[in-house]
């Protein structure tokens, strides 16, 4: 009998917490079957099986975190299959081609499914909700099916709606994951980073009306560019007038590095906590080759399968705060980045015209932070003031 141990999947990784078994004692698994779920602090992994066998007990429950190392589960090994080993994740693993998938338990019929089932189904983010909200999902009305995001929103609500027994009543949370990690994080930029946040207000009716007009164009045909994507798009062009805010501060050294290429951090709420996914060389690419890169690591981010690939080595980051409908907000600089541009929402707001008329236009408050050490004022401010020209109107950006 041999035990998977749960390995080192190439991101540093110092424990991880089991978000699904896919297989229970008994099941029969061939090399490279999915075996676990596992989250770590950047993304949800699946792990394969280095063994073909019969799966024996399985050693660490859902939800509960281990470190690198724990044996997961003990496996009976099939000496008759003939496999070629070698690594598949960091740490650990053979591979066989084709893979095979394991024989799968015939499944009850749904009527009695909830009865014998040992616990509910339901997908990652869905526990994961449940987990955040302290909601145990048996707990759940459903069908019989998958507990859906809706139904644990619903129950939540109608629990939070009940009269409380006890006035004395408090829910915990463990702060474990992305969360402890985005904590962690933000804790040592805001006392390590001296922040300053500069603030514009900037009309960008021509930005809206280029969106809408772009989306007719042939060679974006499939590809959406949101507002968002030009934000992206300005910020790339003005940081090479202000190379100072794609820089990093090393204190080893005491000097300040300035980075050629702009590697573009995007935040992205999920259900796990902020993740930041980093476009690599975002500041060579086309409109199109950006919307695209954009588009792919919000959707990857949101379903928690980023690559650890895609999760270091930004220079700058952006965010988002106006899908939240909030007006501006003052972001803290992701670790090891000198500057940071909060977009707050885009709202049709009075405006003074240079001929001293009001007019309604598309009106939106730029905020950038940076780090005071490598960063002066003035540096910033002509910055945020570049990627509010470049905004106001498009145009500007032949002049770069």
């Amino acid at each position: 009998m041999s035990e998977f141990r749960l390995p080192d999947v190439g991101e540093g990784l110092a424990e991880a917490e089991v978000v699904t078994w896919h297989v229970t004692p008994g099941d029969v698994v061939q090399v490279n079957d999915v075996l676990v779920e596992i989250e770590t602090a950047k993304s949800i992994v699946e792990l394969p099986s280095p063994f073909a066998g019969v799966v024996g007990p399985l050693l660490v429950e859902v939800g509960q975190s281990v470190p690198v190392g724990t044996p997961l589960v003990r496996i009976v090994e099939d000496t008759t299959t003939d496999t070629t080993r070698h690594p598949v994740l960091v740490g650990y693993g053979p591979t066989t081609a084709p893979a095979r998938r394991r024989r799968r338990r015939p499944r009850p019929p749904a009527a009695s499914r909830p009865l014998t089932a040992s616990r509910p189904l339901a997908k990652p983010p869905v526990r994961k909700l449940a987990k955040d909200l302290g909601v145990d999902l048996a707990d759940v009305p459903h069908d019989g099916e998958a507990v859906s995001r809706a139904a644990v929103e619903a129950y939540a609500s109608a629990r939070a709606q009940a009269p409380a027994e006890s006035t004395d009543v408090e829910t915990r949370v463990p702060v474990r994951g992305v969360r402890k990690v985005t904590a962690e994080a933000m804790t040592a930029s805001a006392f390590t980073a001296p922040h300053v946040t500069e603030w514009l207000s900037v009309d960008v009716s021509h930005t809206v009306e280029l969106a809408g007009r772009l989306a007719a164009e042939p060679e974006l045909a499939g590809v959406k560019v949101t507002p968002t994507v030009l934000v992206a798009k300005a910020a790339c062009l003005a940081l090479r007038r202000s190379p100072e805010l794609n820089a990093r501060w090393d204190e080893a050294e005491h000097e300040i590095v300035l980075s050629r290429a702009v590697h573009l951090g995007v935040a992205v709420a999920t259900d796990r906590g902020l993740l930041v996914p980093v476009i690599r060389d975002a500041s060579t690419m086309s409109l199109r080759e950006l919307a695209v890169a954009l588009a792919e690591v919000t959707t990857t981010a949101r379903e928690g399968h980023v690559p650890s690939s895609s999760m270091g080595g930004g220079t700058f980051t952006i965010t988002n705060v106006g899908v939240f409908g909030v007006d501006a907000g003052t972001p803290i600089l992701s670790p090891g980045q000198s500057g940071i541009l909060a977009v707050g929402a885009i709202a049709r707001r009075p405006w003074v015209a240079a001929d001293d008329t009001v007019v309604p236009r598309w009106v939106t408050t730029l905020a950038v932070s940076f780090d005071h050490r490598i960063v002066d004022g003035e540096q910033g401010a002509r910055f945020v003031s570049d990627v509010a020209a470049l905004l106001c109107d498009p145009g500007v950006a032949l002049t770069y």
